[in-house]
């Protein structure tokens, strides 16, 4: 698959990040930021994604703009910036002064890749009234945009206490009413929310912004946290409809690129040149049964 109909795909940061530990110890990937950058071009994939903490690390050690120059080198396009969470705490608390670091390293690293867009959310699950994270969302979509072109994505997902549902993520980026600002739809939480492919026609095309492809089993484990950073699987090998939820998807008019987002401790395990060929294979393959 090239640049046809079918799309093109971005490996995002925790399905190509190797044996990392997801969310409890070292986030930042032991494989080398050039060697994903290559393995990324030579599979086929357009873009990489980049989580936080790989970002810091790396930045011990090059600038940024020599990030950006190996990223150019090996002929990528697309980047996907992630992750800032917290940034509707009130301020004074601990949590919004890591937050808003988070978010100038976020936005400077947007701003140097012309990412395509960064991706926020709640994945600790804070509390927050929607009338409040609305307004936070279309404060933070109006900072991000004196930084950088890159969207603002906001992740809608099952541990969201806020925006569990379908209907509060489109009041949510309606009620912000953004240029910049939109939802990030991935097939696994949809799935898991239970929103099928259908549902998401109610989305205004405007806000329709991001799509990420993972697979899973319908029926939930008894530790859905360990589920969903560990048991993903590659679109095509679940039971999801991967096709379905990418036919509705181009129906509603979305022709951006597409992200793989398996978090898989069985993925992780792989060598680096495998983790990439598969997650490329398999969600091409997927794209293309996509395609009508």
């Amino acid at each position: 698959m090239g640049e046809g109909d079918e799309g093109e795909l971005l490996a995002l940061y925790w399905t190509v990040a190797g044996p990392a530990d997801v969310h409890v110890g070292r986030e930042w990937s032991t494989f080398e930021w050039r060697d994903r950058c290559t393995e990324a071009q030579r599979v086929g994939f357009k873009g990489l994604g980049l989580w936080h903490a790989d970002i810091e690390h790396q930045l011990e050690t090059r600038t940024l703009a020599e990030m950006k120059q190996i990223f150019d080198d090996a002929g990528l396009t697309y980047l996907e910036v992630e992750f800032l969470a917290d940034f509707f705490v009130p301020e004074g608390e601990p949590a919004r002064a890591e937050s808003d670091a988070r978010r100038r390293l976020l936005f400077d690293t947007a701003a140097a890749f012309d990412a395509h867009h960064i991706k926020v959310g709640n994945i600790p699950g804070t509390p927050c009234e929607l009338d409040r994270l609305i307004e936070s969302f279309a404060q933070l979509c109006e900072e991000a945009a004196d930084h950088t072109a890159a969207k603002v994505v906001y992740e809608f997902m099952p541990f969201d206490v806020n925006v569990d549902t379908l209907d509060a993520a489109i009041e949510l980026v309606t009620g912000a009413g953004a240029g910049n600002g939109g939802l990030a739809i991935d097939t696994w939480h949809c799935a898991k929310i239970g929103i099928p492919p259908a549902d998401l026609r109610q989305i205004p095309p405007q806000y329709f912004t991001w799509v990420e492809l993972s697979d899973g089993q319908r029926q939930n484990m008894p530790d859905l946290v360990d589920e969903t950073v560990n048991h993903r699987r590659l679109p095509g090998e679940g039971e999801f409809d991967i096709p379905g939820y990418v036919e509705v998807c181009r129906e509603v008019g979305y022709q951006g690129p597409w992200g793989v987002e398996v978090l898989s401790e069985g993925l992780r395990s792989l060598p680096i040149e495998e983790e990439f060929q598969r997650a490329y294979e398999t969600t091409a393959a997927q794209l293309r049964a996509g395609v009508a």
